[in-house]
């Protein structure tokens, strides 16, 4: 079949690179150790821009009857009620628009008259499509459960790492995703970007793509203390890293790319989660390489779980050595020459 043309596989980086990553761990670790606490010092200074979703209010989608609907508009008009945050933003076809309305003191009377409020300064070139109210009780229970999930999924990804690897690569694992959640939610602090129910699922997605790239570094690291029982460890890990970097920087480029597209081109509504799902996976590529790694340097690993092979050689010698004595005369008795 000539007519089908012989594609070969093109490496991205050479088998034999040899990029010494070890080098500056301890500079990489100590940056990423000051991202985290900057972030802890958002967190708690600035805090989150919730949003309705963890503190309560309203949500209404509507549709213009007039055309595409003039956002800046609908914000001067909008802000003028005295209703506190009122977001606004083009949802789906030029046509639609989503308001979110913080909730207001008072109770459920006050909300549904800033509902109402919202309704009349509408008027008749805006149809409602969807209204949704979330009271102050579901919003705090959301914001639990989310912060429940993500704890949930950082214990159940450290036990399946320890499970399968030793505790030592569960180590790095657990500081590499912590740091990982840790400077997206700083982000999103600095910038006091929305932080809704989808960023949860940002955060638990960015968990899932970094485990993956660190299990992917820590087999082949595995492999290696099998096969290299003699090399210094920072050289082996050196090693490691780099066998699989050119997998790690192709996938997240890959991912990186459509994400990209997404973010220019997938609307307002999910932009927030996009730009949750970019900086995740730069973090996790770089947490991979430069944190749940290098921490082995520190921490050590044995080198007789991963294959026995030291213990064998050491039984073999015996066994030898054990021969070689039954095989002389006993009690030092001289064998006479006839």
């Amino acid at each position: 079949m000539n007519f089908i043309p012989n594609f070969k596989g093109y490496d991205l980086f050479p088998h034999d690179l040899r990029l010494p990553f070890m080098r500056f761990k301890g500079l990489a670790l100590g940056a990423s150790i000051v991202g985290m606490l900057l972030s802890l010092a958002l967190f708690f200074t600035l805090g989150l821009n919730y949003g309705v979703d963890f503190k309560g209010g309203s949500i209404i989608e509507v549709q213009s009857t007039a055309g595409p609907a003039d956002i800046g508009q609908l914000r001067d008009k909008l802000g003028r009620l005295g209703l506190g945050a009122v977001q606004i933003q083009s949802f789906g076809a030029p046509t639609d628009v989503l308001i979110r309305v913080e909730q207001q003191p008072g109770g459920e009377g006050a909300q549904q008259a800033g509902l109402q409020k919202v309704v009349e300064a509408l008027g008749n070139q805006y149809v409602q499509r969807r209204v949704e109210v979330v009271g102050p009780a579901v919003s705090s229970e959301l914001r639990m459960t989310g912060f429940i999930a993500v704890a949930a999924g950082l214990l159940a990804i450290v036990a399946y790492v320890w499970f399968r690897f030793e505790w030592q690569f569960a180590v790095g694992a657990i500081v590499a995703l912590t740091h990982d959640v840790l400077l997206t939610v700083g982000i999103f602090s600095l910038l006091q970007m929305e932080f809704d129910l989808s960023i949860v699922a940002a955060l638990l997605t960015i968990l899932g793509y970094s485990v993956n790239d660190t299990v992917v570094v820590s087999d082949r690291i595995r492999e290696n203390l099998r096969k290299f029982k003699r090399m210094d460890l920072n050289e082996l890990l050196n090693l490691s890293i780099n066998e699989t970097l050119s997998r790690t920087i192709l996938t997240g480029c890959t991912a990186i790319v459509v994400l990209v597209a997404l973010y220019l081109f997938g609307g307002e509504v999910i932009r927030n989660f996009n730009f949750a799902m970019l900086f995740g996976v730069v973090i996790g590529t770089y947490s991979s390489i430069f944190i749940a790694a290098p921490l082995l340097g520190y921490l050590g690993v044995k080198r007789e779980w991963s294959g026995g092979g030291a213990p064998a050689a050491k039984s073999s010698k015996a066994a030898a050595a054990a021969a070689a004595a039954g095989s002389k005369p006993p009690g030092g008795a001289k064998i006479a020459l006839k």
